[in-house]
Parts: C-alpha cells; structure tokens; sequence
C-alpha cells in the first residue's frame, strides 16, 4: 500500500525509465546554469561520462554513483538522483559482465580489476564503403 506522499509523486511527477545496471558505462547529460560577465543566467548541457558503481533506491528516490577517471587520473564520483530535473538525458555507451551489484572493487586507485571487465559496446554504427561491392 502506497502512502498519501507517494500517491501525490505518481500523479504529479513523470518517472524517467532507464534500464540501467551497475558495469555499465553511461552519459549523463546534466544540465547547469551558468553566469555570464554581464549577470545573465543562462543553461548549458555538460556530459558525464563513467561507470555505473551501483544503483541504490527504488523509484522516485533512485539514484546512480557514476565514477569516471578524469584527466589528470584522479577518480571522480558523482551521485545522480534518476528523476530529478538536472538530468536530462542518460545515454548507455557500453555494458560490462559483472557479477555484483555494487563495484566498490573499482574505486581502489591500485587495482587492475578495471582491466578484467569484459565490454561490449551498444551504440556502434558501422559505416558503408562507397565503391565496389
């Protein structure tokens, strides 16, 4: 049985459905106001690319932990909140063989369990050759 707060979120608030599972390699593509010089605000998409750590939650209140190794090889962790309006879109790349559903393994710097996940990619589009066949 749902309670009264629950009901109210089912009515008022669309669920953004995403088959995603930890292993797999993500775009989130967030939205972000920014200021400019002259004082405008004005919104702009940034991507955030990396693995799926583990989902945790269920429903409105579901949430990610996306890891990516940034440039200068440091780890970077973010949390999303799956429906809420900052997130726009969440694009799937690859998806890796795991057999956990939370890959804390991962966040060790010296591990080379990294290494061990077997990808495959989703979103490959093979071009055609012009020419003879």
């Amino acid at each position: 049985m749902e309670t009264p707060v629950e009901d109210v979120a089912v009515e008022v608030i669309p669920t953004k459905t995403t088959e995603v599972r930890a292993g797999q390699t993500v775009r989130i593509h967030e939205r972000i106001k920014d200021i400019t010089p002259k004082g405008e605000v004005r919104e702009r998409i940034q991507i955030f690319e990396g693995i799926v750590l583990g989902i945790k939650g269920a429903g409105l209140s579901r949430t990610l932990t996306i890891r990516k190794i940034s440039s200068g090889g440091f780890g970077v962790e973010k949390i999303y909140p799956v429906n809420s309006p900052v997130v726009s879109k969440i694009e799937l790349v690859k998806t890796a063989k795991v057999r956990r559903a939370k890959l804390s393994f991962l966040q060790n710097a010296n591990s080379g369990f990294k290494r061990k996940l077997k990808e495959t990619y989703v979103n490959t589009t093979t071009k055609k050759k012009k020419g003879k066949k």
